[in-house]
């Protein structure tokens, strides 16, 4: 349940008011795990543990790159050019995403990532030679949608959408669960969390972000911040769980799809708050691309979007940045 620097903190118990109980389904779908707590919006226990598989089921066999029959997978291997309503809405959104941040969110950099040895295979012996060739697969202004269509420049450029997916797969089943009336929840996939309405204790849900530092695979054991927040969406990206150590010397999976190289930063671990997850996902995985000094100045030029950067010095101290309305929401630590 806890993974990408994401915590759920409480765990819903019995209900205090009129509705139903609280319900939590948890399970694995895209690689991950997920987690959903939910009120019952009448008195019996509503289950809707079939329908959120069943969403889910069909969301992986759009958008995941691991099924080989799926429409993006289809797309990539160029045997169909047809898209559905997901991959669209990916599409369009990964496209807004790439223009407002210059270019560092890209959907066609998988060919660098996997050359890095963060995808599929291992790692090649990377230097500008070998980077300029994979160069001419990347780049969203090299594809395009035309009447439902993808247009590709080059045939060989692939999408992966793991970047923007998981946000986008929480709004589904938040959409869902209002859908059905339900007025209190949390759904959490991979990390990347919606919430409305209120926890079982009767006040807003309680998130908790991980310290960030190198190594740390103990998700919820050692805490940054905790963050009070309800009827909006969380997603989080970092460097320091996923990394490559080459002789001495971490390579971040963080790549920068203009230049082709791996983004050494000493921006750790970005939190991103927004109304929807897939807005939240894209922006959090831009920003740590951007590098903290451009990054804090992109997410001020965004509306209704908060933000918490947590970053290093050459010491290794952790420092905090954050928008004046992240820090209407983090827990008074003192």
């Amino acid at each position: 349940m806890f993974l990408a620097g994401i915590a759920l903190l409480m765990v819903s118990c019995n209900s205090t008011t009129n509705l139903g109980p609280y319900i939590s389904i948890t399970g694995f779908t895209q690689g991950t795990t997920f987690s959903m707590i939910y009120q019952s919006p009448t008195t019996d226990t509503l289950d809707l543990s079939g329908d959120v598989e069943q969403l889910l089921a069909n969301f992986d066999m759009s958008l995941s790159t691991y099924i080989d029959s799926s429409n993006i997978s289809r797309i990539n291997r160029n045997e169909t050019d047809l898209v559905d309503e997901y991959f669209q809405v990916v599409f369009d959104e990964s496209k807004r995403i790439n223009e407002i941040s210059g270019g560092v969110f890209d959907i066609t950099v998988g060919p660098l990532i996997d050359a890095w040895g963060f995808g599929r295979g291992g790692k090649l012996d990377m230097n500008q030679q070998v980077i300029d060739s994979i160069l001419q697969y990347v780049g969203m202004d090299k594809v395009e949608i035309v009447d439902g269509k993808v247009k590709k420049d080059i045939p060989g450029i692939r999408f992966d959408v793991n970047a923007i997916a998981q946000g986008y797969s929480v709004d589904l089943v938040s959409e869902y669960f209002e859908s059905r009336k339900i007025q209190n929840y949390m759904v959490e996939i991979g990390g990347e969390l919606r919430t409305h309405g209120l926890s079982s204790r009767g006040d807003k849900w309680k998130i908790g972000v991980d310290k960030p530092f190198y190594g740390n695979q103990a998700v919820g054991s050692s805490l940054q911040a905790v963050i009070d927040m309800t009827d909006k969406s969380l997603a989080s990206s970092g460097n320091y769980r996923k990394f490559l150590d080459v002789d001495g010397k971490k390579i971040v999976h963080t790549v920068d799809p203009l230049t082709g190289y791996t983004k050494p930063s000493n921006l750790l671990s970005v939190t991103i708050i927004t109304d929807e997850c897939i807005t939240a996902d894209g922006l959090a995985t831009a920003c740590m691309a951007l590098g903290l000094e451009k990054a804090k100045e992109f997410i001020l030029q965004q509306e209704g979007v908060d933000a918490l950067f947590i970053f290093s010095d050459d010491d290794g101290l952790f420092f905090e940045w954050m928008t004046d309305g992240m820090k209407k929401m983090i827990e008074d630590r003192k």
